[in-house]
């Protein structure tokens, strides 16, 4: 997880950082999915790979800030698959990202 600073201050994950995942049944073992990844450089190609190959598509990539450091990339995603392929493909992209683990 990164240290997100803009103008000399920390921007706190609660203020939009979170990577968000929405999970909707449609029947017949598919889902409809819908949210946003939020990462570095990096990590975006390799993301968008990982979903692409899993039937994801990439509905938007784009910046909501200005001169922030690192730079921050947002990414939105659709899809409405087979749930498990779904699950397997955000789960791959997840796996190709920075991300703070929280054990429980």
């Amino acid at each position: 997880m990164e240290h997100v600073m803009e103008d000399g201050h920390e921007v706190p994950g609660s203020m939009g950082l979170g990577t968000s995942i929405n999970f909707q049944p449609t029947g017949g073992g598919k889902a409809a999915i819908t949210g946003d990844f939020v990462m570095i450089g990096t990590e975006v190609n390799p993301v968008i790979r990982a979903l692409r190959e899993n039937g994801i598509a990439i509905a938007a990539l784009h910046s909501h800030m200005i001169g922030e450091t690192p730079r921050l990339y947002f990414m939105h995603f659709w899809a409405n698959d087979d749930a498990q392929r779904l699950a397997h493909g955000l789960r791959a992209a997840l796996d190709l990202m920075n991300l703070k683990r929280v054990t429980q």
